[in-house]
């Protein structure tokens, strides 16, 4: 798992997104680093969290327990999560786990 950037991180004005582009594989040896990234990307959002998963190529139970998680925590803080751009697989895996229904996507 590779965090590729993270913007704008409390550079833009209160409504602009922060976009955190994920790429590889989200699994159990990945996901303790992921969770810290996002932790710190959500420390620096305003009112939405952006998680692009075009470029990841595996996740497990473990990866779809961080987002739910860093859901949690956002919406405690008043922030939304969104994804966007899953590959055809993550779509799927959404789909089969229910996770569509709790975790918006956006554009």
């Amino acid at each position: 798992m590779t965090v590729i950037d993270a913007s704008p991180l409390g550079r833009a004005g209160p409504s602009a997104p922060t976009t955190v582009h994920l790429s590889g594989e989200i699994d159990i040896f990945t996901s303790k680093a992921l969770r810290l990234k996002l932790l710190g990307a959500l420390r620096h959002s305003t009112s939405l969290l952006v998680l692009d998963l075009s470029q990841v190529s595996f996740c497990d139970a473990t990866g779809l327990a961080v987002m739910v998680g860093i859901q949690r925590r956002a919406r405690a803080q008043g922030i939304t999560l969104a994804l966007t751009a899953p590959r055809p697989y993550m779509s799927r895996l959404l789909h089969i786990t229910g996770l569509d229904r709790s975790l918006p996507m956006v554009g």
